[in-house]
């Protein structure tokens, strides 16, 4: 079979999906009146829109990309599944060899006693899973009352209703009723934006402690679990200060608290481990996976869990499934994603090597007068926007405005790289080269360029006060 190139010219295709396509996090009429940029086809780390622009993705889709576009193994494992099982479920007291298959190499990857997988399809009913699976836990061992999951503002944990509770982003709390009740929130680690004159690591250690005082306050015999990303992704790659983990594990130990890791992002390479709980130093009780699991190739999403967990909830009939929870599909597609990542050695290419070279060419990126730092590690990186670098200064303007005006350059230049308020971001395709880089480099500065010259001309160049 021929692949289809052709397709309807790019104005006809903006108006059919203005006229039925509802996207996610969109103004839907905005997006109608300009029109959205229309992706054909993609092959390693560059993107084709249906005007023939090509387009360096540096954003990995979604955070997810990882072995890259265009993988020949992937769609082959996938049409070998669909001719011998389609679809079958995994409810009833049954199973299938994919299911059985992926679940056996999660526990074989993930670190620690981290040796049973609950399935589901995407990050956000991961995470709604693990809600429901920590307040059975304990409600299993007598405490039914221990129902509290403490999270963190700005954190991103999905977009369900339970998700989105454990997620602390204001902007999707003010819509729809959340958060659900006993989740609760403490501040996050973010010291360029937060810590004012605090020393980063001192910042760290107050931040974490937090979390201290947030169970003192709601009482020990209430208080379930902790959930955090290693590295805050969709809050603006946050990375902690180094005195953060290893002080929240102290006090998840100290008070007897599941300790859940969101590896939606950071797991399957992205910090340079296999998962940023190694590279944070962290033993989580759950971790939270999707996004690399298949290299988004297919949607699917898991809960991979401790024995101590999984012996409790083993040990009950947990009334909780999704119709595609192991889809046989996904799950082969998950797997042969995994085998590439290994045989292929790209982890460790990106640990010795193109994380290093990344390194060392985004934090570059702070000799330009807009930037007044540049985070990364492993392959996802943040650069912060401000007017006046000495003060670590936001902008006047309503946060987000000259992000936006950098993102679309960023566009412009046939560069993805995302904002998030005046923060830029960036987690390209795992398999993402030196000459690649110097291209996602070189565009950023021109980018950056061309940003700073319109907020100047807007009158944006002014620090809050």
């Amino acid at each position: 079979m021929t692949a289809i190139t052709n397709h309807l010219p790019t104005a006809e295709l903006q108006a059919l999906d203005a006229a039925h396509h509802m996207h996610p996090f969109t103004h839907g009429s905005q997006l109608g009146a300009k029109g959205a940029r229309i992706i054909t086809r993609a092959k390693g780390v560059t993107l084709t829109d249906s005007e023939g622009n090509e387009i360096l993705d540096a954003m990995a889709g979604l955070w997810c990309v990882n072995v890259g576009y265009g993988r020949e193994e992937l769609v082959e494992a996938a049409a070998r599944q669909m001719r011998e099982l389609p679809y079958y479920n995994t409810f009833f007291q049954t199973s299938h060899v994919p299911a059985i298959a992926l679940a056996a190499k999660l526990a074989e990857l993930a670190p620690g006693d981290l040796n049973h997988v609950f399935f589901a399809c995407s990050g956000s009913e991961a995470n709604d899973t693990n809600i429901r699976m920590v307040r059975t836990y304990w409600a299993e061992q007598g405490q039914p009352e221990r129902n509290i999951i403490i999270a963190r503002k700005n954190g991103y944990h999905g977009s369900t209703m339970g998700s989105a509770s454990l997620g602390g982003m204001a902007g999707m709390h003010a819509q729809g009723g959340l958060p659900i009740p006993d989740i609760h929130h403490i501040d996050q680690p973010y010291w360029y934006g937060e810590g004012g004159d605090m020393d980063p690591e001192a910042f760290g250690l107050e931040r974490a402690r937090q979390l201290e005082e947030k169970i003192e306050e709601l009482g020990p015999h209430r208080v379930a679990a902790f959930i955090g990303e290693p590295v805050q992704g969709a809050g603006g790659v946050i990375i902690p200060p180094d005195s953060y983990w290893p002080e929240i594990q102290r006090i998840c130990d100290k008070y007897g608290i599941l300790l859940i890791a969101d590896e939606v992002i950071c797991g399957f390479g992205r910090t340079g481990n296999w998962f940023g709980s190694q590279t944070m130093g962290i033993r989580p009780d759950i971790m939270t996976v999707a996004k690399g699991l298949s290299s988004g190739y297919a949607p699917i999403g898991a809960s991979i869990v401790s024995d101590k967990v999984a012996e409790v909830i083993d040990g009950c009939e947990f009334n909780h499934g999704y119709t595609y929870s192991g889809h046989p599909v996904s799950c082969a597609v998950a797997l042969e994603n995994l085998r590439i990542l290994q045989e292929e050695g790209i982890v460790a290419r990106v640990a010795a090597d193109t994380a290093p070279y990344m390194r060392a060419r985004w934090e570059s990126l702070t000799a330009h007068p807009l930037v007044g730092e540049a985070r990364i590690v492993g392959l996802m990186g943040s650069i912060a926007l401000t007017p006046d670098k000495a003060r670590r200064a936001k902008f006047a303007s309503e946060p987000g405005t000259v992000g936006y005006i950098c993102r679309e350059r960023c566009f412009a230049n046939n560069l993805v790289m995302r904002h998030v308020g005046d923060r830029m971001i960036i987690a390209p395709p795992l398999v993402i080269g030196k000459a690649e880089i110097d291209t996602l480099i070189d565009r950023a500065w021109q980018s950056l360029d061309e940003a700073a010259r319109q907020i100047e001309a807007e009158g944006l160049m002014q620090a809050a006060e």
